[in-house]
């Protein structure tokens, strides 16, 4: 299991952290934020695939930024899994 560190652009935030095995995603937290929505999501994608997460939370946008949390969590997964193949 590899662990990784994200730092979401245009998001309340900080940072996500997650671990990933092959294309399997747990462990999900993000620093910063509101606290219980976060928490929520980071309980429902817990052994989730990359595929998996992006097609649920790609492309959702919050109070008009043109993206959210979520989308910024299949963004950082996404990464990483580029990453892992590089």
């Amino acid at each position: 299991m590899q662990h990784f560190e994200y730092k979401p652009r245009g998001v309340c935030p900080a940072r996500i952290s997650f671990d990933m095995e092959g294309e399997i995603v747990h462990n999900v937290s993000f620093l910063g934020g509101c606290d219980g929505n976060l928490q929520a999501i980071s309980r429902v994608v817990e052994g989730m695939s990359v595929s998996q997460i992006e097609g649920y939370f790609k492309g959702i946008s919050c109070g008009g930024k043109g993206t959210s949390c979520s989308d910024q969590l299949a963004a950082a997964v996404r990464a990483a899994c580029e990453n892992q193949k590089a």
